[in-house]
């Protein structure tokens, strides 16, 4: 088993379904339940084991430096690299290859919120394992990612928001990853999707149409996608369970 003290937060889109909440701000600094949601995710990783962080930044960067600073205050590392172009999650990632060196990491997208309590299960990486995705049930796949699992929770096929009549899954992906340094590999070829970006999740499907393992995590408890006004008037109206 392989533990990693080390996350990755993408945090440089400004979330224009959030229209005029993300004017000054961008959308991983909205405040859910009194803090931003950027500070629920760094905190819940801090208290799982992490102490080295690489926030990437982009769309008004200024609010997350000047918020966090160098990490000092909460007791970690934080580093920073700036997404110029918002071209991908797949090209983003290839900004942490230095800060993750030969080491695994968490990658965990800036908007999504979970229990505290899951972060813990993916910072241990079984030693025959290339990759976790994180995963949950219960969701719209046409607004995110269908993961195709086999019986053993192995990954088998990952497709983004999957129109009516095409295969469909009961897993949806959580936004949350574990990977080894193997995964540049597969980010470096990745060519533009039908929307025009880099994808991620292409790189993670090849990744394991290469007979690498991707093994998928069911998320407990809270889960959710601060994707826009509605989800965020629905979470604050929420006490914190």
């Amino acid at each position: 088993m392989a533990r990693t003290d080390k996350a990755v937060v993408l945090a440089a889109g400004r979330g224009t379904r959030m229209r005029g909440l993300t004017t000054d701000l961008p959308k991983p600094m909205i405040d859910v339940r009194g803090k931003p949601v950027l500070q629920h995710i760094v905190e819940g990783l801090r208290e799982a084991g992490v102490r080295e962080f690489l926030i990437i930044v982009g769309y008004r960067a200024d609010a997350v430096r000047n918020f966090f600073g160098d990490g000092s205050r909460y007791s970690i590392e934080i580093q920073y690299a700036t997404q110029a172009v918002q071209d991908g999650t797949g090209r983003v990632v290839d900004l942490a290859r230095n800060f993750a060196g030969d080491s695994p990491f968490v990658l965990n997208y800036g908007d999504i919120l979970v229990d505290p309590g899951n972060y813990k299960r993916l910072l241990n990486l079984p030693h025959d394992v290339e990759a976790i995705i994180s995963v949950t049930q219960g969701e719209d796949v046409s607004k995110g990612g269908a993961v195709f699992l086999n019986e053993e929770m192995e990954l088998v096929d990952l497709r983004e928001k999957s129109k009516p009549g095409e295969p469909t899954s009961p897993w949806y992906n959580a936004g949350i990853y574990t990977f080894r340094p193997s995964i540049f590999d597969f980010t470096a070829k990745l060519k533009p999707s039908p929307r025009g970006e880099y994808e991620l999740t292409d790189a993670i499907r090849d990744l394991a149409k290469y007979g690498k393992k991707v093994k998928a995590l069911e998320l407990t408890g809270e889960w959710a996608d601060v994707r826009d006004p509605e989800v965020l008037a629905k979470l604050n109206s929420q006490q914190s369970k």
